[in-house]
């Protein structure tokens, strides 16, 4: 997520954390570097011109001000503007009476059916009843493609023939109020570009269904042509939030940083893989951060605290606490970190992602996968003790897993390196292990 423009901010900060005193030159230096980034990242050239602006004033105004560490002033002014230009309104649903309407509405191929289906797993986890509607019959196979999800995650998907969009729309409705629903989550047809009857129908949509919500939902990698296709939507059907998709990929960030402050609508949530549960609240602070490269360790805690069973890793930290970790343990916590997320998306929540370390670690999520098989080809005996896999133990397992051999004899040094690692660390906490 933000890579490119992430790189680039954090050769500025580099560069204004080392200043003894702020100065016109090094504002001049530091703005043309910002204008730069942005331009690079497709923000909007009015917000460019606004942001500009106010670092400029603001970094003007502090040159009077002795200060012991004026670069990181500086930083502070970038961050505090950066959280501005996302927006400062309340980012949570505003779901009202019952049942509470969300209308979905976007250009094709943002990822709309695919975000109803997130968007109706987010809420379940909320305690909330969820009805999703087929209001797409333009797109071949969006029908079933939303049936297809909402058998996925168990939740009722209402669609019936030879009936147009408002009508369903408005039939839906009525069916959640009789069956004391929560929430209707209606999926609308997107075009290829924008058009008159595509306008005319989803205005008639929401007269007929009186949403509570409107979320327009763009292509976070598209950059302007998000926020030309917002405002577009935004003039038609007053939109009341953004939801910005395929936010997992190097977007450059120029949707994310110019939708708000154009259309004045706020972002309520970001598409972050393509996993069901691949749906952040979205926090302007926290992307700020990631942006910067400040990392976003709080929404790392959070995945983590969702992904991960508190039995099992008691369990997994009593073992390892007693050196008696094996194999079979060390597969429970792949399991568990791939419940987290793609590990693209757990390196960019950590501070300094472009740093040497962790922009030069490649980690493929298939070797999660392949690591796995490996151990899965083992016999209950060869993970409880993996000192006994001998040449042949480990050709049979290469063979059983799929993988080389080479990979296997890797895997076991890896282990073997890592139990060590434990067996020093309690030798310095044995005051800590429990009594038996």
């Amino acid at each position: 997520m933000f890579n490119q423009i992430t790189e680039k901010f954090q050769s500025i900060l580099r560069n204004v954390r080392g200043l003894g005193i702020i100065t016109d030159d090094n504002i001049k230096s530091t703005i043309r570097d910002v204008r730069k980034a942005f331009i690079d990242a497709d923000v909007n050239f009015k917000v460019i011109k606004s942001f500009i602006s106010k670092i400029e004033t603001q970094a003007q105004g502090t040159k009077v001000f002795k200060s012991v560490k004026p670069g990181e002033q500086f930083i502070k002014m970038i961050h505090d503007e950066l959280i501005s230009l996302f927006g400062n309104k309340s980012n949570g649903l505003l779901l009202g009476k019952k049942p509470s309407v969300i209308l979905l509405a976007g250009l094709q191929g943002v990822g709309k059916t695919t975000t109803a289906g997130k968007l109706a797993y987010y809420l379940q986890g909320l305690g909330k009843s969820v009805l999703l509607v087929a209001a797409d019959f333009y797109r071949p196979a969006a029908v079933k493609q939303l049936q297809k999800i909402g058998k996925q995650i168990n939740v009722p998907v209402f669609t019936e023939n030879g009936i147009d969009p408002i009508s369903l729309s408005k039939k839906a409705v009525l069916f959640a109020n009789q069956m004391k629903i929560d929430v209707v989550i209606i999926d609308t047809a997107g075009r290829l570009h924008l058009d008159e009857k595509m306008m005319l129908e989803i205005q008639e949509i929401k007269k007929s269904v009186n949403p509570d919500e409107i979320l327009y939902v763009a292509d976070g990698m598209s950059g302007q042509d998000a926020v030309k296709s917002a405002t577009v939507f935004h003039e038609a059907i007053p939109l009341t939030g953004n939801l910005l998709t395929k936010m997992d990929g190097d977007s450059r960030g120029g949707a994310a940083l110019s939708i708000s402050s154009i259309t004045d609508v706020p972002i309520k949530f970001i598409g972050t893989s393509e996993k069901i549960d691949g749906l952040e609240v979205f926090n302007a602070k926290r992307m700020a951060d990631r942006i910067l490269g400040f990392g976003d360790i709080l929404s790392l805690v959070e995945k983590a605290k969702n992904a991960i069973d508190d039995k099992k890793a008691t369990e997994l930290n009593k073992k390892i606490r007693l050196n008696r970790f094996d194999l079979d343990d060390f597969k429970i916590q792949i399991q568990q970190i791939k419940k987290i997320g793609p590990m693209s998306s757990i390196l960019d929540m950590m501070p300094g992602k472009n740093s040497k370390v962790l922009k030069n670690f490649k980690m493929d999520d298939r070797q999660l996968i392949w690591t796995e098989a490996i151990i899965n080809s083992m016999n209950k005996i060869e993970r409880k003790t993996p000192n006994i896999i001998d040449g042949s133990r480990r050709l049979r397992i290469a063979k059983g897993s799929g993988r080389p051999v080479q990979e296997v004899n890797a895997l076991l040094k890896q282990f073997t390196q890592m139990k060590k690692m434990m067996k020093k660390i309690n030798k310095f906490n044995k005051f800590s292990l429990p009594s038996f």
